[in-house]
């Protein structure tokens, strides 16, 4: 979403993203909020994660969660069973380049020449 997508919305919508803070540019939301263009915001993720953009915390009409869209015990339990399944796959050596499987989180990555087959 931006500007000119924000200004082909009736006035007064309201936007919610609850996918990826890519999606909706954060300078034009703004700017759309200060327009009444868009009357409020419902936002899970943003493009600076985690900490979200300070701007929005000026905004009362701008309703912020932590990432947390997919907290559903369904989804949760569907995330941890793909991830075993990659795990199946990867060292039974089928599907291994299929999925994206989260090596590490946190301080300096390993190197892609010691782990070529996994997203890091």
């Amino acid at each position: 979403m931006n500007a000119e997508r924000f200004a082909q919305l009736p006035a007064g919508a309201v936007i919610v993203n609850t996918a990826r803070g890519a999606l909706v540019d954060e300078t034009a939301l703004l700017e759309a909020l200060a327009q009444g263009q868009i009357s409020a915001a419902g936002l899970d993720c943003f493009q600076t994660e985690p900490g979200g953009n300070p701007a929005f915390a000026a905004h009362d009409t701008i309703f912020m969660l932590p990432h947390i869209g997919s907290a559903t015990r369904k989804t949760r339990d569907a995330m941890g069973f793909r991830a075993l399944d990659n795990l199946d796959a990867f060292f039974a050596g089928t599907d291994a380049g299929r999925f994206a499987v989260t090596l590490y989180s946190g301080g300096a990555a390993p190197s892609a020449q010691a782990f070529p087959h996994l997203c890091v």
